[in-house]
């Protein structure tokens, strides 16, 4: 079963992208899919060499020749100031207190990234990742607080930046059937909120901004986070695959994109937001 949906990944690929690969891509890539405490599917490798979400983006790498990617689930070896040297791209669908050392997270997010100009790409748990490490989680952008919205819920997602690389295939408005979470630690003064939830929309509603993708600059480096990713059927999206590849593109420095923060949108939003809720309440 897994062999046919690898197959139809390819397929799919195929059909989506559009840019020619290279004989060799130009950046080499790392993607961190370890998991402590809860396996999301899209990274469970069962029996296979890679996971779903590996397969997909390896394909992505090779289908547009962006990248040359490295998959791995051992944070401790890999996630290394040695090790990080060989790549400009850095991924992560991960999740848990994961056993990086100490001295490797300081120059991942004051060196590596900052200062080298590199691109730092999160899916989905990536913000449930390392616990309450303030280096980590000023870099990523928040920290995950739960799911009210959970992986059977479809929600109705606004874009609020139609003309980002990572939004535009979204238009303005779309719905999705997965596991959103929310944040504790967000700093709405520092990223650029691309899209998030409509409460008006969603069966579930909650009175406060509940952001789902942003961008940010961080030092010389640029990072993108999209919450989607949870469900499998997420990562054959041909819609959420334009909209990683577009993230990405924008990481690598390859695609102009607005990443100025907007914190008097998440404002607005979060007052939206508390209206929309009272008056689901008053019905």
């Amino acid at each position: 079963m897994r062999g046919t949906w690898v197959a139809w990944c390819v397929v799919m690929m195929a059909g989506v992208l559009t840019a020619q690969a290279e004989d060799k891509p130009k950046v080499k890539a790392l993607m961190l899919t370890q998991s402590l405490t809860f396996t999301h599917g899209p990274v469970n490798r069962k029996d296979q060499t890679l996971a779903p979400s590996e397969i997909v983006l390896t394909q992505l790498g090779q289908q547009t020749g962006l990248f040359d990617l490295t998959c791995t689930q051992n944070a401790a070896a890999d996630i290394t100031k040695e090790n990080l040297q060989k790549y400009q791209l850095l991924i992560f669908f991960s999740q848990g207190v994961l056993p990086i050392a100490d001295a490797d997270i300081d120059y991942l997010v004051k060196e590596w990234l900052p200062t080298k100009g590199h691109a730092f790409v999160g899916f989905h748990s990536t913000t449930d990742t390392l616990g309450d490490d303030q280096r980590y989680w000023d870099m990523i952008g928040g920290t995950f607080d739960g799911h009210p919205w959970n992986a059977g819920e479809t929600v109705t997602i606004t874009v609020h930046d139609q003309n980002h690389p990572a939004t535009k295939p979204l238009g303005t408005e779309f719905q999705i059937k997965e596991e959103i979470y929310q944040y504790q630690h967000f700093q709405p003064e520092k990223v650029r909120v691309l899209m998030s939830l409509n409460m008006e929309k969603c069966p579930t509603k909650k009175p406060y901004h509940v952001p789902v993708s942003w961008v940010k600059n961080y030092g010389e480096g640029r990072v993108f986070y999209t919450n989607l990713g949870h469900n499998e059927s997420t990562w054959t999206n041909p819609k959420f695959i334009e909209h990683a590849t577009g993230g990405i593109r924008w990481a690598m420095g390859l695609e102009p994109g607005d990443a100025t923060p907007n914190p008097q949108l998440s404002k607005e939003q979060g007052e939206k937001a508390k209206h929309d809720a009272e008056a689901a309440e008053k019905k």
